[in-house]
């Protein structure tokens, strides 16, 4: 009756599958079907009558792979999977509240409040208690009681050991007693309330442990403390749990995830019953051999070794380029080269690590009519933050604009509320005036907003583009926001990324150059400022219009490297591969060695997850020189390349590639242009990788003197920028 079930298994999916009624740990690497074993593993249960549907707590990490699973065993099996515990942590935490909403001190109606209603609760909780929302900013507040919350802390537990923690403390503890009085619950209170009720309840604990005679959890490296701790309390003596995971890909540590949690579930549940599913049905051989062999250079890891019987495949192809703009230009030929070939756009992804990286992208594939799509994510321009910015940008050139003037008025806030706008606005209804005009002639903070803008048109009419917005997002006080918001690096990264892109375009347009002398005494001069700031507003409207290709038709894959775990394209293109980059230089500044190695560990987790994505066909590409802040900085090739074994890549060198900007130009290594200034006869020039023997490798970014003075300046990987002299430096080509 079983055996059809087995058939198309290998002997460690089959062990799997079929393992007696005990705990184990199933250490699934990339592309070897371990959604398959586990969903198959429940039917074996349920057909050979070991465990009834009810007996089965199956835990996936989305919605998305719970319903995946359901549609599985109802095709494999003829039963009713609805009354089936299969679901998310936080799915089965509320179905969990709702049946014993009495015993867990809710309403029977409880309602959960999303992130942005919890936010409103808080902010609504400080008026009412007179807090000063400067000092206890509402979002800070908020991280602080989720991220107590997500470590199973109620506010008597949190660690108060001055007067700011104490009233965050006393603020965690009040909303806590409002969300009581108001018969609410977030999303991190149903896993913590859930797992008090379970604990203080002896029981129904015990209920649930004679129930559930199989837990199964998917994702498990990506489980947190709490998690872990949840699942736990459902494990009586005779439950046994299987759990599936790779160590290798836990990516999550900024969410709180917790890859010690498979080396303890070993020891507490699965003492030693570890079975390894290292076959992939993925990806061809070189890709898999570059992976490993990245990967091995993890300390921490529980070690399994990928393997395929397709055979070796294609090398991985690694690319060199001059600048950004160069690698993109790259990207996008050999893109449309693979489309003409016959490989469909949608078999196509475009990894980067961090959101910013896509703009330089997104303007080569939109410049080359290459339909694309920005996967789990908004085009660059479409992005929160760059419109905000673009609001203020259009009030300087059009202070009418009643649009960006209400995006904006009170963005970051300034204390202009809602009721205030309205008055604004009748007001401009009944003189016809438009709210630029009406705050004009008003008092108050709305006054202040307009004197701002006039400030900072006054602070940019003279300045080039980039830097004009540079001082924009500064004086707006967009930058210091983002800056004091948990999560708004990413956020700070596209805003520096937009001041690329004025970069860029003042460059592509033949805009006067930074130092074109516009002074006050030049008005002539001054007034082609404005114009160019209407022309890259067009431009920036232009490419946030409708070119993103709409759902149904064949685009081009982009989207960052977290984004792409559990996806798989028959080529994918990784890049950025430059240090602080990928790996991301926050992995390097933890404070500690410990935490510096950690997050290290974790880049290269990455960097495995998004070289597994890849069926056929691997890209690896990084750039000698990239535009960050308005200016071109030059960085060196990530560590990760030089982790990767020589025989399976293969070193790709476009010569004509890179244009010339002004400067005259000689052919570097793989071809890419480097500097060359007549006046500096030293044999080096910007741009060259050089080694020193107590410093490493690392690239020459700029020089001075002359003859037996000359001096250079070196960004070397691990030692950081020097100036060496020379004469007595003994650089050698790298």
């Amino acid at each position: 009756m079983s055996l059809p079930l087995l058939e198309n298994l290998n002997p460690e999916q089959r062990a799997a599958v079929t393992l007696p009624h005990e705990s184990a740990l199933i250490l699934a690497g990339a592309g070897s079907g371990k959604t398959r074993v586990l969903t198959t593993r429940i039917v074996w249960l349920i057909q050979g009558g070991q465990v009834s549907p009810h007996g089965i707590l199956a835990v996936t990490f989305t919605n998305k792979a719970a319903k995946e699973m359901m549609t599985r065993i109802s095709t494999m099996l003829p039963i009713n999977t609805r009354g089936m515990w299969v679901g998310t942590f936080h799915g089965l935490a509320n179905r969990l509240l709702r049946t014993h909403w009495r015993e867990a001190g809710l309403p029977q109606s409880f309602q959960i409040l999303d992130s942005s209603d919890q936010l409103s609760a808080i902010k609504r909780l400080m008026k009412a208690m007179n807090v000063d929302t400067e000092k206890y900013e509402p979002k800070k507040v908020q991280w602080f009681i989720n991220g107590h919350k997500e470590a199973g802390r109620r506010a008597r537990d949190a660690e108060a050991f001055d007067e700011y923690s104490m009233r965050m403390a006393e603020l965690y503890e009040a909303y806590d007693a409002q969300c009581q009085r108001e018969g609410v619950t977030d999303f991190p209170e149903l896993l913590l309330r859930s797992y008090e009720l379970l604990y203080r309840n002896e029981p129904l604990r015990e209920h649930y442990r004679d129930r559930f005679r199989h837990i199964l959890i998917d994702e498990f490296q990506d489980t947190n403390t709490l998690q872990y701790r949840w699942l736990k309390l459902f494990a009586g003596p005779h439950t046994a749990l299987f759990a599936v995971g790779d160590d290798d890909q836990s990516i999550y540590a900024f969410r709180g995830a917790n890859t010690a949690n498979m080396a303890e579930f070993e020891r507490e549940f699965a003492h030693g019953n570890v079975i390894k599913l290292e076959q992939n049905y993925r990806s061809h051989g070189h890709i898999l051999t570059a992976a490993n062999t990245l990967i091995a250079q993890n300390a921490h890891r529980l070690g399994k070794n990928l393997w395929t019987a397709e055979g070796d495949g294609e090398p991985v192809r690694v690319f060199e380029a001059y600048s950004d703009q160069d690698e993109a230009s790259f990207v996008v030929d050999e893109v449309r080269a693979l489309n003409r070939e016959g490989m469909a756009l949608s078999d196509m992804a475009l990894l980067y690590r961090s959101n910013a990286q896509s703009r330089v992208l997104e303007h080569a594939l939109f410049s080359a009519s290459v339909p694309y799509r920005v996967y789990g994510g908004l085009r660059f321009f479409e992005r929160q933050e760059i419109k905000h910015a673009l609001a203020y940008l259009r009030l300087l050139t059009n202070p009418e604009d009643d649009g960006a003037f209400l995006r904006v008025v009170n963005f970051p806030a300034r204390g202009i509320g809602a009721r205030t706008l309205e008055q604004l606005a009748d007001t401009a209804a009944r003189s016809g005036a438009s709210l630029w005009q009406a705050a004009c002639t008003s008092g108050g903070k709305v006054a202040g907003f307009a004197r701002l803008i006039e400030e900072i048109k006054a602070s940019t009419r003279d300045l080039p583009l980039p830097e004009a917005i540079d001082h924009v997002i500064e004086a707006s006080g967009l930058a210091d926001y983002y800056r004091a918001d948990k999560e708004g690096a990413d956020r700070l990264e596209n805003l520096n990324e937009l001041i690329n892109a004025a970069a860029l375009f003042s460059e592509e347009s033949g805009a006067d150059s930074l130092d074109s002398g516009v002074t006050p005494e030049a008005p002539a001069a001054a007034e082609t400022a404005q114009p160019e700031l209407e022309r890259f507003l067009a431009h920036a409207a232009l490419e946030a219009g409708e070119h993103q290709a709409g759902a149904g038709h064949d685009a081009l894959q982009l989207m960052t490297v977290h984004a792409a775990k559990g996806l798989e394209f028959h080529a994918v293109f990784i890049t950025g591969l430059e240090e602080g980059l990928f790996p991301h230089e926050q992995s390097t500044l933890k404070g500690t060695s410990a935490n510096e190695e950690n997050g290290l560990e974790e880049e290269r987790r990455l960097m495995y997850v998004a070289i597994t994505r890849a069926r056929r066909r691997l890209y690896l590409s990084h750039a000698q020189s990239r535009m960050l802040h308005g200016q071109v900085r030059y960085g060196l090739p990530s560590r990760f390349l030089d982790e990767l074994p020589e025989q399976v890549l293969l070193n790709l060198n476009r010569r004509d590639s890179a244009r010339t900007s002004g400067v005259q130009q000689t052919a570097g290594r793989y071809g890419a242009p480097v500097s060359r200034n007549p006046g500096h006869d030293t044999g080096y020039k910007v741009g060259q990788s050089v080694a020193h023997a107590k410093f490493g490798t690392g690239i020459i970014i700029d020089f001075e003197g002359r003859g037996p003075d000359a001096r250079v300046q070196v960004k070397f990987r691990d030692a950081g920028t020097k100036w060496l002299a020379l004469a007595y430096a003994r650089l050698s080509p790298a």
